[in-house]
């Protein structure tokens, strides 16, 4: 028996299923930090396997299956398709997950314009009833920065700190000084301020996330995944993987939708402010990430010619700005 083999059954048992009516393992890719993989039962179910790594990672990254249950939860919550998790380890690192399996692929360039759009819209509605949850303080759930914090300022700007003294750990090349960021991020804060409830935030919604189900009446969203890194905090902060590398404002079909769900979004110099926070720390955390996870030479030369750029206009949003306020 293999060591997938032998996890898997030893998870099912730990989940109260039967270790014996286990049929196959197959991973399961595009994963970019657990490993992941379906489990196929003697009875046709079929369930997701994720094991988190062993070796070293960023701060904000310790516990992160602890934060996919509470997401899922969340998400059930909401009536927004999502796994359902079984079973998490109970340990204090929260090693593994047993999750069902949603239906549909990851999203991909294989839709019509016309498929996307629906699509879009149909997302956007999701969202939208996600954000209309509220959570019990900010920041992430799995505790790994600490407990939750009474107000967002507090929560975000640990956040930013934890990935800055990432930065500066792994010696992670960044297109400007870590304490040059850090000061242009502090130029920002105030606008933190305004959020003042809860809400839960994906934070990982780029397309490798979202599956479609190509049903019969035609694709539908069939499941939200991978939501290891959600936190409580400003739902504005979901539109930055949602438009990964973009600008959510040239997303029409998706904001009509989240409209039409009951979101409320504005895009004032308050709410651009706030978006560029947020788009600084995505951006950190991919540069700094390249580190632990040892890439090759052609995702990092990638990372730092295509997220750098991203990094510096986010910053120099924020210093722009404040020089018009």
């Amino acid at each position: 028996m293999g060591d997938s083999e032998e996890r898997a059954r030893r998870v099912l048992a730990a989940a109260g299923l039967p270790p014996s009516r286990l049929v196959t393992v197959r991973p399961l890719g595009g994963g970019t930090y657990n490993t992941v993989e379906e489990l196929r039962l003697a009875d046709g179910s079929r369930y997701v396997l994720k094991t988190a790594p062993p070796g070293p990672g960023l701060r904000y990254e310790s516990r992160l299956l602890r934060s996919e249950e509470v997401f899922c939860r969340a998400a059930a919550r909401a009536r927004v398709p999502a796994p359902r998790t079984v079973h998490t380890d109970p340990g204090p690192q929260a090693r593994h997950a047993l999750q069902t399996l949603c239906p549909g692929a990851p999203w991909d360039d294989s839709l019509t314009p016309a498929e996307q759009a629906a699509l879009r819209r149909e997302l956007g509605a999701q969202v939208a009833r996600l954000h209309r949850l509220t959570g019990p303080g900010f920041g992430y759930p799995s505790g790994a920065l600490g407990p939750l914090a009474p107000d967002w300022r507090t929560a975000f700007t640990a956040m930013l700190d934890a990935v800055l003294a990432d930065a500066r750990d792994y010696a992670a090349e960044l297109p400007r000084p870590a304490d040059e960021v850090a000061r242009t991020l502090r130029s920002g804060y105030d606008a933190l301020d305004e959020v003042t409830v809860a809400r839960p935030v994906h934070f990982d919604l780029w397309p490798g996330n979202i599956l479609v189900d190509r049903a019969p009446g035609g694709p539908r969203v069939g499941g939200l995944i991978d939501g290891e890194r959600m936190f409580w905090g400003d739902p504005l902060a979901d539109f930055v993987s949602l438009a990964l590398l973009d600008d959510i404002e040239r997303d029409r079909d998706f904001l009509a939708g989240y409209r039409d769900g009951g979101g409320r979004v504005g895009f004032g110099r308050p709410e651009r402010t706030r978006l560029a926070l947020y788009r600084a720390y995505l951006y950190l955390i991919m540069l700094v990430e390249t580190v632990p996870r040892g890439v090759d030479a052609d995702r990092r030369r990638w990372t730092r010619e295509t997220v750098g750029p991203q990094l510096v206009a986010a910053l120099d949003d924020l210093t722009r700005l404040r020089l018009s306020s």
